[in-house]
This record gives structure tokens, sequence and C-alpha cells, in this order.
């Protein structure tokens, strides 16, 4: 369990960031239809009436932009990432319906039933909260307080929803050869900290609505209304508190803040009010007597929560975990209730996904490696993957090349970054070693019970790493998925075989534009490794500074430059008198640096891949040079269109700018833009003074 430490390249779907995922109407049984091809570089994007100078986004996308609205079943909609995740999706339906009629393996059998029970509507109505009742039962039976860590973690034990914190195993952050016990913040349903204790109208607004929600889950459970309503003001006044004490995304993102090494007895001492090592004994994790406590002041404040709210308060908040933990595999009256709240008013989301949309998003997220390994025999062929590692090679080598021509950097940091790259273990396309998934039960007529068992599965096979070698591996993300990740502790980039696709990436294609899909996704990646939070891992994964202190300071000068350059971009204007959402810098500077980093450095990749072959960056193709074309293929990945409400939320959750500002804030710090389009010094794209890291 890594928590917070990947650096993923896009967060695309808004259950990412979401305490709640909307999803399926569970009396929705529409099919899919194939999905269209995508070109790699869409001249039909372009928009010939803007000028590239002022506002490349806009030349590149705007009609795409125009012509594609949000589906009703989106609350962000990208040309590359969502129709390429629509593909994936179909590709997989197809494998799973055939497995779900008739299965040829065992393999095949068990997710074929587990989809087969996601999508059995009728029996989800059926069943009602019969399915919850033995978790409900056991909360209503709370007497004593001093009990709260029983039932936690009988809760996790069976595969509840169990609220208050994550508990897991993870790397060392500074020895990375060990696997540790770490606990986490957590405990909250909406989307950060900021929707408790922001005081302004649209947050008000937000609470009060949230509070009516609850009471209506509450109401639909078989509570009268007024203790509906008293039970929902403990959820909202509880969750405050654990908000007020809970780290910011932001803090979160420095090392240091979420890596406090504590004996059991320490951690006991700041949550003296909960048995922890009845939780531990539960959730039958083996034995250990240190364990990363990343958010201690949480855990504090936990304890303040434990002897101050009634046990009634106590109950409503667990309550109300497991039934809001399990509402998108509950009957339609609990479907319909949150995807109101979570997906209209949060998100803006029009209508529920399909339901066969969500069964297979969710048999792929329990048993992904699974399905993966069939679904990469028919969409990841060898040859795909023999030429990924050329283009890793060649983007290794172009990282190599900057770092040795940075004028900033001493030539003892040089050296010591170089070793880093050249440690860097590269994963592509799907493990080398599936996961046997044989333990895990699946029964064709119960649905939320696989939800539970699979959770179960998925936690004892976290829990089983503690105090074992690490295995490199191991992969976080499952093969279908579009998205690719850097892991720190690991100094490992990872490409899952759903993202080495068209458009990204195009046998057909010329160099450029595939330089600027996957290569630009390859420089990501790469440059997550010395970005502001990556650059603090050595090359064998431990937080350790590798850089001079006169180094570090010039390169904390650098990403304040692009801290306060981010800072300025607009994530969505004053509406229906909301003020206007700003990015939030230091959040997303990781991303932002990887953004301009990956840009650069994939272009010296493309130069060198067209020398190599005797081309020239300044040959045309359909009236394009080599280097319009990068820039333009690259944009054409980031053309998307987004709901208000959904822009809002993710300027305060999610690390990565919208797409107009990786594009823009890119091109504008690289001059090869400029000249590439002929624009002029001093114009927007092409200014006079730009941010630089790598």
């Amino acid at each position: 369990m890594n928590f917070s430490r990947l650096a993923i390249l896009l967060v695309l779907a808004p259950g990412a960031a979401m305490a709640q995922t909307p999803t399926a109407s569970p009396v929705d049984d529409s099919k899919p239809a194939p999905p269209a091809a995508i070109k790699s570089f869409d001249q039909s994007a372009i928009d010939k009436t803007a000028d590239p100078c002022t506002d490349f986004y806009q030349y590149a996308c705007g009609n795409w932009v125009k012509n594609n609205p949000i589906p009703g079943d989106q609350v962000r909609w990208a040309r590359s990432f969502s129709l390429l995740a629509e593909r994936n999706r179909y590709l997989l339906w197809q494998e799973l319906d055939s497995a779900a009629k008739d299965p040829k393996t065992p393999l095949e059998k068990q997710y074929g039933d587990f989809y087969s029970s996601c999508m059995n509507t009728a029996l989800i109505n059926q069943e009602g909260l019969k399915p919850l009742q033995p978790a409900l039962d056991q909360i209503a039976a709370l007497k004593d307080k001093n009990k709260l860590a029983a039932l936690v973690g009988g809760l996790a034990a069976q595969g509840d929803p169990a609220p208050l914190f994550h508990f897991g195993v993870e790397q060392d952050t500074k020895d990375s050869s060990k696997q540790i016990a770490g606990i986490y913040q957590a405990g909250l349903s909406l989307p950060d900290r900021d929707y408790y204790i922001v005081d302004s109208a649209r947050f008000q607004t937000i609470r009060k609505e949230y509070v009516a929600h609850v009471t209506k889950m509450f109401t639909l459970a078989g509570e009268t209304p007024e203790q509906a309503a008293k039970d929902a003001e403990a959820v909202m006044r509880m969750e405050t508190a654990l908000a007020k004490a809970s780290t910011s995304r932001t803090d979160m993102r420095t090392p240091e803040n979420r890596y406090h090494i504590y004996t059991v007895a320490d951690l006991q001492k700041l949550t003296p009010d909960f048995d922890y090592a009845v939780y531990f004994k539960d959730v039958k994790v083996g034995h250990f007597d240190t364990l990363n406590v990343a958010t201690p002041n949480y855990f504090k404040a936990v304890n303040e929560l434990i002897k101050t709210e009634p046990v009634s308060a106590w109950k409503a908040y667990l309550r109300w975990h497991v039934i809001h933990g399990s509402a998108t595999d509950l009957p339609k009256a609990f479907y319909d209730e949150n995807f109101a709240f979570f997906g209209k008013t949060l998100a803006g989301q029009k209508e529920p996904m399909p339901r066969w949309k969500e069964c297979t998003v969710a048999t792929d997220r329990f048993l992904g490696e699974a399905v993966g390994q069939d679904w990469v025999k028919q969409n990841f062929p060898p040859a795909a993957k023999a030429s990924m590692d050329k283009l890793v090679a060649a983007l290794e080598t172009a990282l190599g090349e900057d770092i040795k021509t940075l004028p900033w950097m001493s030539e003892a940091t040089k050296k010591a970054a170089a070793e880093k790259l050249a440690m860097v273990r590269n994963k592509i396309g799907y493990p080398e070693k599936w996961r046997d998934y044989s333990a895990l039960k699946v029964n064709r007529a119960d649905a939320l019970g696989n939800m539970q068992r699979a959770a179960v599965f998925a936690r004892n096979w976290d829990l089983s790493h503690l105090g074992k070698p690490v295995d490199e591996k191991e992969w976080d993300m499952t093969p279908p998925t579009v998205n690719a990740y850097y892991n720190p502790s690991m100094n490992d980039i990872n490409f899952p075989a759903g993202i080495l696709q068209p458009p990204f990436f195009d046998f057909t294609i010329d160099p450029a534009v595939n330089f600027g899909g996957i290569g630009v996704v390859i420089g990501h990646e790469i440059t997550h490794g010395f970005d502001d939070e990556g650059s603090q891992y050595d090359g064998k994964g431990n937080l350790r500074e590798w850089q001079t202190p006169a180094d570090r300071k010039a390169f904390t000068e650098r990403t304040d430059c692009e801290v306060k350059e981010y800072d300025g971009f607009e994530a969505a204007p004053a509406h229906d008198g909301a003020a206007a959402q700003m990015l939030n810098g230091k959040l997303t500077l990781g991303e932002n640096t990887a953004d301009n980093g990956g840009l650069r450095i994939a272009y010296q990749a493309l130069l060198d891949t067209l020398a190599a072959e005797g081309k020239s960056i300044d040959e045309k193709i359909d009236g394009y040079t080599e280097a319009q074309r990068y820039f333009i293929g690259f944009a054409q990945v980031w053309c998307q269109n987004q709901t208000e409400q959904s822009a809002r939320q993710s300027a305060l959750v999610d690390p990565h700018s919208p797409g107009r500002w990786r594009v823009n804030g890119t091109v504008q710090n690289f001059d090869e833009f400029g000249k590439a389009f002929g624009c002029k010094k001093g114009q927007p794209m092409y200014p006079v003074n730009s941010c630089r890291v790598w």
C-alpha cells in the first residue's frame, strides 16, 4: 500500500479524488456500442482562428472542445484519456460478458461470476439492506466506547467500509528495503477537509446539502426523520472535527510531514481510548513493534472524539460510513440519493454511468491482474512492448544529457542525479508474474458479498507484505488502465498496457506525434524522480538529500517560480456568486514540474531520433513541420471539457493542473515552442522570462 506517494500522470475519474464515486443505476441494463477510432493527430481539432502564440491550447484544441460536449455520465471529457478509457473499457466488457456467459477457464469463471453478480440488479433490489445487516447489527449492539476498536476492526475484518483511518503496509521511507506498517488519516466523506472548514458561502451551502443527504440516507435505512436528522448532525460534527485535525493535501506532499516512526506503545499513548492491539488482531496483521504514524495530530483528535462524543454519535458515524461506502451496490433508492448529492451536486454529473461500465470498472478494480492477463493477450502484442523499451531508453538518454548541461547544478549533484537516473527501473505493459486470486471466493448471486470478500482479499494481500523483502516487480495499476506512475520508494516508472495505444502510441504515425504523445508521458514520469518530492529520494528509493545545499537552494528557487506561475492560472471562473477558483501552485508543483520536464526531454529525444534517421525537425507533413506536429500532438493529449463543479473540486484535491494549463503552462516555459511557431519574444506563449527546473 503506497498511500499518497505515487506520482500519477492523471487522475481522470472523479472517484479518484472523491470520497464516493457516482456510478451506475441498479436498474440500468443498457449495452455498449463499439467505440470510434481515435486519431493520434487530429487536424479537425485545430482552431485556426486562434493565434498559437497567444493561446496554444485554444489553437490546438479549440474545435475539439467546441464539438465535444461532456457526455451526461461524465464530469470531465478528455480527447485522449477519456476516449481511450472508453475503448479499453469496451474491450474489457467484451471479455467479461463472454466469461459471464460461457467461461472457458477457472479464471474466466471467477471474474465472469464477479461481473455477472454486479450486473444482477434485480437481486440487488430484492436483497435490500440484507447484505449490510450483520455490520449494522454489530454497530447497533455497541454499548461501550471502550469496544470501538473491536467494532472497527471487526468491520474491516469482514470487508465492510471501516472509517477513521487507513492501515496497511508500505516501504520504509528511509530504508526502502523494508516493508513496515503504516497508519494514516481518513474518516471523511466530502472530497477534502476544506469542504468542512472553509467559511465561504459555497461551502456553507454544500455542508447544509450534505447534512440533508445524510438525513435522507438514514431515513431510507429505516430511521424516523427526527432520528435521522439527529444522527446526520452527529456525523457532520464528528467529520468536521476530523477535518480540522487532518493534514492538508499540500502539506502531505512533503515526505517528512508524513513520516513519523512510533512504537506501538507510543501510538497507543496518542489514542489511549482506542485499543490498537484488538484492532490489529482483528485485521490479522503479523507482529510488529514500530510503524509509521503519518499524521499524529489526527490520532490525537480521534481520541478526543472518543472522550467527548456519546456512544449514540459513534453509532451514527459508523452506520453512516457502512451505508455510504456501499451505496452504489445497494437498491435503487439508495443509489439515486447517493448520486443526487455526490454526482449531481458536487461534480455536476447529469446522469449515472450505464451499469455495464460500472461493473466492468469494479471487476477490473478488484480482479485487475486476473482480467488483465487475458486482456493483454488481445491488446498488447510483444512488438508494442519492444517499441516502448526503445522509447523509454531514448527518453532516459535525453534526461541524462539534460542533467549534464544544467547551468545551475554543481558537478557533484549532477553525478548523483545521473546515478539515480541509471537506477530507475522500467516496467512496461503488465507484471512479469500475475497475482494469484485462487483464495478469493466469488458467488454469482452475491454482488455486495463479492465486494466485501474482495476487500478482505486485497487487505490480506497487502498485510502479507509486512516484514518481507520488497518485490520490485509488483504493480499498483491494472493492465487496461489509461494512466502511468512513478513510485519514489521503488524508483521505478510504470506504464500499463492500457495507455500504450493510439492516440498516445501509434505504429503508423510519424515520430514527432509519438514523442509528443507517449514520449512526453514517459518524460513526465521520469522527471517525477527529480521533482520537488521525488528529488528528496535517492536512487535506492530512500528519503535522503543528495543535492548540495547550494544546489537545493537553486532548485527551490526554480520550483518557486513554477509555484508562483501556476498560482496565477484560473481553474474555474467566477460563477453564481462564487469567486474564481485559482490553481494551487504548491499542490500541483510535482505534476507541473513533470509536465515541463517531460516536454523538454521528449523534444530532445525526438531531435536525436530524427538525426539518427537522417531527418530534420523542420521537415513538413500535411503542412506542419515536425516541431509543430510534436507540440500539437502533445497539446491534443490534453484537450478536455469539464463541469464547473468538478473543476472547482479538482483545484482543491487534484495535484494535476487542468488541460489548458498543462499545455499553455509548459509551452510558455520552453523557447523551442516559440521558435517552432514563429512567435515574437514577449508574446504570451513566448515570454521574456520563464520558469525552468529540468
